[in-house]
């Protein structure tokens, strides 16, 4: 099977801040019930909150369902994950 390298739309959409769709997701690299670090088309998302939950995902259609009481979306920077491995390489020097 081939995969897809033609960008998918990004899109957020939530009810009630209890419930909703991200599309445009490639992978999720990490859930638990307060935090989901996603990867998106548009970059890394952390959803945080209480009791997450990823209700269904469908990577081949990027898209991702989820439900808890979501308390913040935030986009993290493209260098975040350099500046804190540098940090830890430092720490065990």
């Amino acid at each position: 099977m081939e995969e897809k390298n033609t960008p998918q739309e990004h899109t957020l959409t939530f009810t009630d801040r209890r419930c909703g769709t991200v599309t445009g997701v490639r992978d999720i690299h990490s859930f638990n019930e307060t935090e989901i670090l996603l990867e998106t088309e548009k970059g890394k998302l952390a959803v945080k909150g209480e009791a997450l939950h990823v209700k269904r995902l469908n990577l081949e259609r990027g898209e991702a369902d989820i439900e808890g009481k979501i308390k913040s979306l935030i986009y993290l920077s493209q260098n975040a994950d350099k500046k804190e491995e540098s940090l830890l390489k430092r720490m065990f020097r």
